[in-house]
């Protein structure tokens, strides 16, 4: 399966979480812009949701496109936000949603972000066999 998600990707990313002491005993906790970028990644994310989690090995793909401004069109993106991190995150929602039952299942990753008249994530999603 494959789609794209029509949006301004965001840039808050799973690496920005807090830390505070509760009862003695460190806590993490997303700042605002985490929990907004998460919200706005899952409810998106949700309409693409197969029937039933993958299972076994899944190969992922991902294109960010955030909006170029004085960039040309398909360039690549070379400052932060990391691609790790935005994975990270993405793989966090697509897991909550149900793409998969633990995204420790992503066994392929292909991931690029660029500069883009269109700004979006497009997202290929599908089952592999296992390696030999």
């Amino acid at each position: 399966m494959d789609f794209f998600l029509l949006m301004i990707p965001p840039t808050a990313t799973h690496q920005e979480k807090k830390w505070r002491v509760l009862h003695g005993r460190p806590v993490s906790y997303d700042p605002p812009e985490v929990r907004a970028a998460r919200s706005k990644l899952t409810a998106s994310l949700a309409r693409f949701r197969p029937e039933q989690p993958l299972k076994g090995p899944v190969r992922l793909t991902v294109k960010w496109c955030f909006p170029r401004g004085r960039h040309k069109n398909g360039e690549y993106r070379t400052t932060k936000p990391d691609t790790d991190n935005l994975q990270k995150l993405l793989k966090d929602c697509m897991t909550a949603v149900g793409f998969w039952r633990d995204d420790a299942q992503v066994a392929c990753e292909i991931c690029e972000k660029f500069w883009a008249d269109l700004p979006g994530i497009y997202i290929a999603v599908e089952e592999i066999l296992g390696g030999t």
